[in-house]
């Protein structure tokens, strides 16, 4: 059957991505933590994120969508509440409680690995689970310091991990163990059973729901999106699992085949009922510094294509090589990618540092957006328990003298 074909606009498109993506702000959300776990449920998933130069990437993405969000408020959404649980979505991840049942597939698949990284760890620690499994059915919660280290050579980096690690870690994608709750990062585990909420489906999906979850899902915090994207929005099901969900979801009429804008051979994808109920109108620009493991760009392919915005994290590239800075947080100032900021908390002196702006070639910087650059600087010292902000360096350099001059106005 032949279908019909939307044919939008590439602003049209970067509209309805950034308030899919809860950018544009105009979705309410409610305050606190009730606010928090409704931006987790729209994105589908938030990253987790190791580095804190500045406020972690998990605390980062909700404080650009929450502004009045708070670092507890990830701990009772988890650990007191159990709307949230930490799985692989993306990556590792914060995921609604209420998807639990669609992760299932992915942890039963792990009882038969197929990679190399998981066979080779089951060879090696597998034989330890029961042991685990046992001490923690037994004493309760425990984290991986809980577990006597039996060899004492130093360790290399995180894949070398001690053998009780690795042991908590495979059976925690099986889904035998969750995660409890966080202490100071660190992952504590517990019995799934002890964990997840009573009420929680625990229905296996079949391929066919997987698909079409896995479809929605990105259809709802993208707008648009083509197979790719789609597909690595949340990892998991294989490329025929999404191809037979598309095709179904187009069939039923729920999913709707678009192209932007002049490019009418590449296939994009949106639902139906979103498509035809957004509106166009254009809102007042926003300005936001966003963490480079932000849902928004953490597809940097799907960057490059929608707002022609070339991004990469350079905290992987040896210093030598880095162009913008260690971690670079891309600036989106309205429907555009305008530069990139370079930042560094400095908790002991509580002081910001903006080590380098960036801004683009063909971006022309004017009072409005200095005064917002400034505003938002200020918020984010504030999140990073930061009084204080020096800024080192701008390109073009003219720039750095006229943002100096909108924070000193703008000083909290």
């Amino acid at each position: 059957m032949k279908h019909s074909v939307m044919h939008i606009s590439p602003s049209a498109a970067k509209r309805l991505a950034l308030h899919r993506q809860l950018l544009d702000g105009r979705t309410k959300l409610a305050h606190g933590k009730e606010g928090v776990a409704q931006v987790i449920e729209k994105l589908g998933y938030v990253q987790l994120d190791t580095i804190a130069v500045i406020q972690r990437a998990h605390h980062h993405t909700l404080w650009t969508r929450h502004p009045d969000y708070e670092l507890n408020m990830l701990h009772e959404l988890q650990a007191v509440d159990r709307r949230i649980f930490e799985y692989w979505g993306h990556a590792a991840s914060y995921l609604p409680m209420i998807d639990y049942r669609y992760y299932l597939p992915r942890m039963r698949r792990s009882d038969d690995p197929h990679s190399k990284w998981e066979k080779q760890r089951l060879e090696k620690c597998g034989h330890l689970m029961p042991e685990v499994l046992k001490r923690i059915r037994n004493e309760g919660p425990l984290s991986s310091a809980d577990f006597a280290r039996t060899d004492e050579r130093k360790r290399g980096p995180w894949w070398d991990w001690r053998p009780t690690k690795v042991a908590l870690e495979l059976l925690f994608v099986r889904g035998e163990l969750m995660i409890t709750e966080r202490r100071n990062f660190h992952r504590v585990y517990d019995l799934t059973e002890r964990v997840l909420p009573s009420d929680t489906d625990t229905t296996v999906p079949s391929n066919a729901e997987w698909g079409r979850f896995l479809v929605r899902r990105a259809l709802e915090a993208y707008g648009v999106a083509n197979e790719y994207d789609i597909r690595f929005h949340i990892h998991g099901a294989g490329k025929e699992i999404i191809a037979a969900a598309i095709n179904d979801l187009v069939e039923s009429g729920e999913v709707v085949c678009v192209t932007v804008g002049r490019d009418r051979d590449s296939r994009w994808y949106g639902l139906s009922d979103c498509l035809h109920s957004f509106s166009l109108r254009k809102n007042r620009p926003r300005l936001h510094l966003l963490s480079p493991f932000d849902n928004m760009i953490i597809q940097r392919e799907r960057l490059k294509q929608l707002f022609n915005f070339d991004y990469t994290l350079e905290c992987y590239v040896p210093a030598p090589k880095r162009r913008y800075g260690y971690f670079s947080l891309p600036i989106l100032w309205g429907e555009a990618f305008v530069g990139r900021l370079d930042a560094k908390a400095v908790r002991k002196k509580r002081l910001l540092i903006v080590r380098a702006l960036h801004l683009e070639p063909d971006f022309i910087s004017d009072d409005r957006f200095l005064s917002a650059l400034a505003t938002k600087l200020w918020d984010m010292a504030a999140f990073n328990e930061c009084d204080e902000i020096q800024v080192k360096s701008t390109s073009p350099g003219r720039v750095k003298k006229s943002l100096q001059k909108q924070l000193k106005l703008k000083r909290r």
